[in-house]
């Protein structure tokens, strides 16, 4: 018989607080009562509003110093007790790294390092899908640019091996795109490492969420891109059942040995045609729509961070529709929206009409979080007064706060501490 969870005030420790995926786990986890604490470089990064958030602490920056970052978050731990530290990005790349060191002090929830690696390059899960035999878009990958253009077939999607919240990938129709791809491409030096193009699939995009212990699937939830927002983002979404992507998300979490949080990116090019995965997560990213669909998958990834092995979830519910009115106003804007437009937005969201009908806010939840208000204002107030900053305020979540190719190098190196 099953003892069944009881919940306990724990103290987490984020490890960053600029992402949305970071401050829609700063909710679920101040609703549940649990301590929070984050750290960034950013002073004013979304999660400094929030009231839910006990302290807050300006780090080193992971891409520009992540060997400072890495002392920084260890001087905390050991100066603070925390019962959880919570790797909400890019930052479990560092941290599967050291995560024998880490383990001694706190709760953590990665996989081996090589395995975080696979999920992390766009590569290694390429390779990966096909290993499973798991269904993607036709790829190639190319070492330079002559190669590159060599294997190029209009349309297609070039991407480097590392990026995410769509940093290095270009969709590519014609010879126009392909010379801006290029120029992009090897200012950044992304031919150091393996380029991917892969043919252009139409259809609806949805992801895949799910909370993974020693290779067992333990919590799924997937839900469809209904109205796109900025940096390959999601403005609402709506909660639904895809049982062949959980099967092939729990083959792919077991063929890794996965322990914590992954989700998964694909496209369903019409219905009941086979899922066709384009990209692969190794976190959790925006867990409020599982939690307004029912399914807690914080909850459910402190559990697996403490050692313990929970029972699989209940499946959570279809249907339910959620929101970011953040990325809708930047979605509106980066979409040639005019002032106009703009205001229209702000009146559909206040009002819940139009596509906000029965949808629920995730990322800014004003009646729960008041301080949250703060930055969708701020957000709304910018594009009144020139839309065009859309773009500037969308690349303001590229921050310190991610990788580059830079610091992967120096986390992959044998000398790094």
């Amino acid at each position: 018989m099953t003892t069944p969870h009881v919940p306990k005030q724990l103290r987490v420790l984020l490890s960053e607080g600029s992402s949305t995926s970071a401050r829609e786990a700063i909710t679920v986890l101040g609703l549940a009562g649990h301590m929070v604490e984050v750290c960034d470089p950013a002073s004013y990064c979304l999660a400094r509003f929030s009231r839910f958030v006990r302290k807050f602490h300006r780090c080193p920056g992971l891409r520009d110093d992540p060997s400072g970052f890495l002392s920084f978050v260890e001087q905390l731990l050991a100066t603070r007790r925390f019962d959880v530290l919570l790797p909400i990005h890019e930052q479990g790349f560092l941290f599967a790294r050291v995560q024998q060191r880490l383990r001694a002090g706190v709760g953590i929830a990665l996989p081996s390092f090589e395995s975080y690696r696979t999920a992390h390059s766009k590569a290694g899960f390429s390779r990966l899908l096909d290993e499973l035999g798991l269904p993607q878009p036709a790829t190639h990958f190319a070492k330079s640019a002559d190669e590159l253009s060599d294997i190029v077939r209009f349309p297609c999607v070039v991407k480097t091996s590392i990026g995410t919240a769509s940093r290095g990938i270009w969709i590519v129709d014609d010879h126009a795109g392909l010379a801006r791809a290029l120029q992009d491409l090897n200012a950044n030096d992304a031919f150091a490492d393996e380029v991917l193009v892969q043919n252009f699939v139409a259809g609806a995009v949805e992801h895949a969420q799910s909370i993974f212990c020693r290779g067992k699937l333990r919590g799924f939830h997937a839900y469809r891109e209904v109205a796109a927002g900025a940096g390959g983002g999601d403005a609402i979404k709506e909660s639904v059942r895809r049982p062949d992507v959980q099967t092939h998300v729990a083959t792919i979490g077991e063929r890794l040995g996965w322990h914590g949080a992954l989700s998964v990116d694909y496209i369903l090019p019409n219905e009941g045609i086979s899922p066709i995965y384009i990209d692969c997560n190794p976190r959790l990213v925006e867990p409020m729509s599982a939690y307004l669909a029912g399914l807690n998958l914080v909850e459910l990834l402190l559990q697996v961070s403490q050692g313990e092995t929970p029972p699989t979830a209940p499946d959570s519910s279809a249907g339910v529709r959620t929101h970011l009115a953040m990325q809708a106003l930047l979605g509106c804007a980066l979409r040639g929206g005019t002032r106009l437009d703009v205001i229209r937005e702000c009146e559909f969201l206040l009002t819940r009409r139009g596509p906000y009908v029965d949808s629920v806010e995730e990322l800014t939840p004003v009646r729960l979080d008041w301080m949250s208000a703060v930055p969708v204002a701020m957000t709304a107030i910018f594009l009144l007064v020139a839309p065009t900053l859309a773009t500037t305020m969308a690349k303001r979540g590229w921050g310190a706060h991610l990788l580059d190719v830079r610091s992967i190098r120096l986390i992959q190196n044998e000398n790094f501490h």
